[in-house]
């Protein structure tokens, strides 16, 4: 049994290189997607490692917009077409950190078999605040002068926007960790259906929404657990998590979470901590 890592990464090669060697394990491999407006230079060192890949269609990734489900989509084609085999995907970003031993988190993926942890809420019932992002046209994958009053325009001149082919929104975290069969079928609804292409790219906020939405509303849904199984703490408010310090410590070394997020660099504390009296690396 074999587990892949997709990690989407932006900035801070050291703490992404941490993150790389706590993940490191004779049955992971770890693919790396690089946001294409960064430099990849600093990065490169990391390519180094054993069973680390850079995935090469990189993106322009832009907060909010359609362009980060892309590359997460990129990510998962080049984990398909690597030839390798795969228990289960696990999506990263470059600020998280594991919370388990890598052993434990394969043992974990070997106990439970076939299903999509993935955090999922009806947006029409429970997750009201997403409301405008589906029924409201949102231009935050195009980057043209005059866009924001286009897109005013289009609210007011348009009729409120529904999801085609009836189907429920869910959604909630961008993290989580689904089988390549789940993958293999979002990518293929995806090419099949331009139209819920179209709709999900002008949708703020996308990539909290339509890998959910998909598995939802599909003969997967039964497969579909609502646990991230990552520890992210929200209490601050806003739009970004806390970033951790040492006043989680007692927290995280308690959690039962496999992962946690946010992490401020690769000099911390608190990573020394976890991987001391967790992941017992000196």
């Amino acid at each position: 049994m074999k587990l892949a890592y997709l990690i989407l990464a932006h900035h801070n090669p050291l703490l992404l290189q941490r993150l790389v060697n706590a993940l490191s394990y004779s049955q992971v491999d770890i693919y790396i997607q690089v946001d294409l407006k960064t430099n990849i230079e600093p990065f490169l060192q990391i390519g180094k490692c054993k069973n680390v890949f850079f995935v090469e269609k990189r993106v322009k990734v832009f907060w909010g917009a359609y362009s980060q489900v892309q590359a997460i989509l990129n990510g998962f084609e080049h984990i398909l077409n690597s030839g390798n085999t795969y228990a289960y995907v696990n999506l990263l970003s470059g600020q998280d950190y594991p919370l388990q031993p890598a052993d434990k988190i394969l043992e974990f993926f070997r106990n439970n078999p076939d299903k999509a942890f993935i955090e999922y809420y009806s947006i029409e019932d429970v997750w009201q605040e997403a409301l405008p992002r589906i029924r409201q046209y949102h231009l935050t994958d195009f980057h043209f002068t005059g866009r924001f009053f286009v897109q005013k325009l289009m609210n007011w001149l348009l009729p409120v926007r529904q999801v085609p082919k009836d189907m429920e929104p869910v959604g909630r975290s961008t993290w989580f960790t689904i089988t390549p069969e789940h993958i293999r079928y979002i990518l293929s609804f995806l090419h099949d259906n331009p139209k819920i292409r179209r709709y999900f790219r002008l949708v703020w906020g996308v990539d909290e929404l339509i890998f959910q939405t998909i598995l939802y509303n599909s003969p997967y849904k039964s497969q579909m657990v609502n646990d991230h199984l990552r520890y992210i703490d929200w209490s601050a408010g806003g739009v970004n998590p806390k970033t951790l310090t040492m006043e989680d410590e007692q927290t995280l070394l308690n959690s039962e979470c496999l992962f946690a997020r946010k992490f401020a660099g690769p000099d911390s504390e608190l990573l020394d901590s976890i991987d001391k009296k967790i992941l017992k690396k000196p």
